[in-house]
């Protein structure tokens, strides 16, 4: 069945959205200048207690390196999301959203101005009934984290350039969250928009 295409809507830097996908609708995350994260978390509209779930990913998709053909899956062993579409092939699913502790325990306080994307993700979720210590550890699309000797975690530039597109596929009616990240180290200095957009079947 062919998908129609919306129109993207800009998610400014540094701030966060929420809304509802339907069953079968697609979103698309957009990095429209290059090199800029997003950070993606969902949950099951009928009982949001069900959230995305990095280990159960990884558990059944038996792999860090998550791309198309990949699906996301839930606390309950559901399918969330099923990876249609991946330009750049990069992305992290091990470290939580950026937060105003980030600051102060990984930035020595650089930040506090901003509340992050967990202070983002809160906000925008908060109509939802979807409180703070409910969000999950987020898919954090285009994000670069190499796993070095010992399994030394190290942040690295993005590798999306402009123009660079991720789809997913919703398996279930979700809430979903979604950021332009907030912490400049992540996004290569410099925080910058992201564009998405929802097409429905």
């Amino acid at each position: 069945m062919s998908v129609q295409a919306a129109p993207l809507t800009e998610l400014p830097a540094r701030s966060g959205t929420a809304f509802v996908l339907e069953c079968g609708d697609v979103l698309t995350i957009v990095d429209p200048e290059g090199e800029q994260v997003a950070d993606l978390v969902a949950f099951a509209a009928t009982d949001p207690r069900e959230a995305l779930s990095n280990g159960r990913t990884f558990d059944y998709e038996e792999t860090l390196v998550l791309t198309s053909g990949n699906r996301l899956w839930s606390s309950r062993s559901e399918p969330l999301f099923s990876i249609v579409r991946d330009d750049v092939g990069t992305h992290d699913f091990l470290l939580a959203p950026c937060s105003r502790d980030t600051w102060r325990l990984c930035y020595d306080g650089r930040h506090d101005d901003v509340p992050g994307c967990h202070g983002n993700l809160t906000t925008a979720l908060a109509p939802f009934g979807i409180e703070a210590d409910m969000i999950p550890t987020s898919f954090n699309v285009f994000m670069n984290v190499e796993v070095g000797p010992g399994g030394r975690l190290a942040v690295r530039p993005p590798r999306s350039r402009a123009g660079a597109s991720f789809s997913v596929r919703a398996e279930t009616r979700l809430i979903v969250g979604l950021t332009a990240c907030s912490a400049a180290f992540s996004n290569n200095g410099r925080c910058k928009p992201i564009h998405y957009r929802v097409d429905q079947p």
